[in-house]
């Protein structure tokens, strides 16, 4: 990019939408696939980990982002962090701000600026990593979309307190809302990987990795009978050779004809060391469950279990995080840029805010007739004040209730 195209575009960010990526590209050279092919490791140990954990302090995400991403090959912690993910992006969202024009455009555009696979991944990087990142894409004809990038090539670079992208095109600073960028980090600030989920995944994930392979070769070992020819003491060993022969082969419905004398046994192993391997896994589950969802009970089905809803499945609490920390993350770095694009610099200002509604639908009924019964005892106690020229502060009731009220002439 060169020194007046460099002005030009900074000049247009206040009066107008900034020249964002067109087609498959950006404009100063960046294409759209920025992040390099990944190097995946498909077999991790507990050294492995603890590597993890030493290269993290300094602030490189290239093995944990790594691990993170090995991890959502396990069933058990796809499934349930899906759960909390998917489960979280799909409830209802809340559209506010102080320019209706704006708010009504937001709740139109939202899905396909902010695709819900897209915010589902980014949520789940949080979480696990402690840190996400996505950019914005635009596509021909259309405004620019949010995409998750890998966050295994994010760098924190102590000395300049700034996180940095290894992109195919070499390190780019990492600049938060700037119309590119964009920055989550629910585990805090300051070295948001420590709070991250992946040291207690990746235990359980490999300790429980090792257990199915284990379980797998002593399965091959010793689950199938060991087969015992026995030949009389007057046998040749010619015909004793030939008759181990035939129970070598030894195949589906095979039928064996014996003389008195010659027989045929099984011997199966008593051993019961695979019992150590599945206690290993089960172990393992539970502890990524408890890690994800925050409770065992509800997830694998005992007691209170009622449905597999995100409610009845993950701790309330996480729900209500995941969801502030994203809306968070959108407000203040993402839906300024779809105002800026949509209606130009001066909307960035009024830009509208998102928030998903985690209320149970359970909770909502139990309101909502907590509502009706409130209003009911405000017109009794009405009647009951009367002689005391009181009466109930209807505003401030419904305020409580979390009805809207407008004055009537607004209305008509």
């Amino acid at each position: 990019m060169n020194l007046f195209t460099s002005l030009l575009t900074r000049v247009k960010s206040y009066v107008g939408p900034r020249d964002l990526p067109t087609g498959t590209s950006f404009q100063d050279g960046f294409e759209r696939q920025a992040a390099p092919i990944p190097i995946v490791q498909t077999r991790w140990f507990q050294a492995d980990l603890e590597a993890a954990v030493v290269t993290s302090t300094t602030g490189s995400m290239r093995l944990p982002g790594a691990l993170c991403r090995a991890l959502r090959r396990d069933g058990m912690i796809s499934g349930v962090l899906s759960t909390r993910t998917e489960g979280l992006v799909q409830l209802p969202v809340r559209f506010s701000g102080p320019d209706d024009e704006l708010v009504n455009a937001l709740s139109l555009d939202f899905r396909s600026v902010f695709p819900s696979a897209e915010l589902a991944l980014l949520s789940g990087d949080g979480r696990v990593l402690g840190v996400g990142v996505g950019e914005f894409v635009k596509i021909d004809g259309s405004l620019p979309v949010l995409r998750r990038l890998d966050p295994e090539f994010l760098e924190y670079r102590w000395s300049e307190d700034r996180w940095y992208y290894q992109s195919i095109h070499g390190v780019e600073p990492v600049n938060p809302g700037d119309g590119r960028w964009v920055l989550h980090c629910p585990g805090g600030a300051v070295q948001p990987w420590t709070h991250g989920l992946w040291p207690a995944l990746g235990r359980a994930y490999i300790a429980k990795e090792h257990g199915f392979f284990l379980r797998e070769n002593f399965a091959n070992t010793l689950a199938n009978a060991a087969r015992i020819a026995v030949a009389p003491a007057g046998s040749t060993d010619v015909e004793a050779f030939s008759f181990m022969q035939k129970v070598v082969n030894w195949s589906v419905n095979t039928v064996y004809m014996l003389r008195q004398g010659w027989d045929l046994k099984l011997l199966e192993s008593q051993g019961r060391g695979y019992e150590v391997f599945q206690d290993i896994i089960k172990t393992s589950n539970e502890e990524i469950i408890v890690t994800i969802a925050g409770q065992l009970v509800t997830t694998t089905g005992g007691a209170g279990f009622s449905n597999a809803a995100i409610h009845s499945t993950i701790r309330s609490d996480l729900i209500q995080s995941d969801a502030d920390a994203l809306a968070e993350t959108l407000n203040t770095q993402a839906i300024p840029v779809w105002a800026n694009e949509r209606f130009g610099a001066a909307a960035v200002s009024n830009s509208p805010r998102a928030a998903w509604d985690t209320t149970p639908p359970k909770d909502m009924n139990q309101h909502a007739i907590a509502a009706n019964t409130a209003a009911g005892a405000a017109k009794a106690w009405d009647e009951l004040l009367k002689e005391a020229r009181k009466r109930v502060n209807v505003v401030e009731l419904s305020r409580r209730y979390g009805v809207p009220i407008e004055d009537l002439k607004e209305a008509e």
